[in-house]
């Protein structure tokens, strides 16, 4: 493990000729993500809710690494309609993908529902990744060495699936949805890999999550205890975003990373460090739990991946 504890940004091996889609790359973890990938000569397209962040941000990184390859692309990842406009897009564009980051986020905002009627965290953080993840599956099976890393959090060894109150009508709490949403991730990443592999797919799945990162997910989060909590109380414990992104370029980009793994900071908690291994809470492996969540996700996106269950 000693050289997973020393792994940095500049270990990332050489990207040139590779296409990477990173959700969320206008700001924050994404934009670190992107950076990093456009440095080490990938081609990186920004998938972006704002369009306007997003060419500020191609901006940032170009002039950090001019002649960098990018491409801005808006997508709203709550909204269902976005997601099959941007993937019919890329389709119309490309015969391949190489990388997907799921790494957009939304943090404990008061109840919203989304265009389709989705609590808008389990729309934006999981509903729209599932959805991507299947509409772009042809793409990166014909990728080289294609990866899928979704982002999740520690917060889901503490979290609870509500299958019986899914959009939050009964009762809602924005951080207990939130962290509803980050065991989401972690359901589907494990999921992924275990239908790929059954399949007999080329593509790896793998999950990762940042430790305790200053980005403006925490800062700009509308309820005011959460901003108080994690944009002023715990900041001083936060690494950066450039730090924090390691684990997902750790994921995204070793040669001999196997898929199924989860990636985290090597340091006390999972806090913060170097991307090293780290374990998956049993409820996400729960096959139960998986199938329920799959068939679930499905339903509400009406996205099928045409991979057979995981035994």
């Amino acid at each position: 493990m000693s050289d997973k504890q020393r792994w940095t940004a500049e270990q990332i091996p050489d990207q040139s000729k590779r296409v990477s889609v990173v959700t969320g790359a206008n700001s924050g973890l994404g934009l670190a993500t992107a950076r990093a990938l456009a440095g080490r000569g990938g081609h990186v397209i920004l998938a972006v809710r704002d369009e306007a962040k997003g060419r500020r941000a191609a901006a940032e990184i170009t002039a950090a690494h001019p002649g960098a390859e990018l491409e801005v692309r808006q997508v709203d990842l709550a909204d269902l309609e976005s997601v099959r406009a941007f993937s019919d897009r890329l389709h119309a564009e490309r015969t391949s993908v190489d990388v997907l980051i799921n790494n957009a986020g939304l943090m404990a905002p008061p109840r919203t529902l989304s265009p389709q009627g989705n609590e808008v965290q389990f729309a934006a953080n999981h509903l729209g990744h599932f959805a991507l993840t299947g509409l772009l599956l042809d793409l990166l099976a014909a990728g080289s060495d294609p990866r899928v890393v979704t982002v999740s959090s520690p917060n889901h060894r503490k979290a609870t699936i509500f299958f019986d109150d899914i959009t939050g009508e009964k009762k809602y709490s924005p951080m207990g949805y939130y962290d509803q949403s980050k065991l989401a991730n972690a359901v589907f990443g494990w999921q992924l890999h275990q239908r790929l592999t059954a399949a007999g797919s080329p593509v790896r799945s793998l999950l990762a999550h940042p430790g305790y990162t200053s980005t403006n997910l925490q800062t700009s989060a509308p309820v005011a205890m959460v901003k108080f909590l994690f944009g002023r109380l715990l900041l001083p414990l936060a690494q950066s975003p450039e730090q924090g992104a390691l684990p997902t370029l750790y994921a995204a980009t070793v040669p001999g990373v196997e898929g199924g793994q989860f990636i985290g900071p090597d340091g006390m908690g999972e806090l913060r460090g170097a991307p090293t291994r780290v374990e998956l809470a049993p409820r996400a492996a729960d096959a139960a739990t998986g199938a329920r969540l799959w068939e679930l996700s499905e339903e509400l996106t009406s996205v099928r991946f045409g991979l057979p269950a995981a035994a």
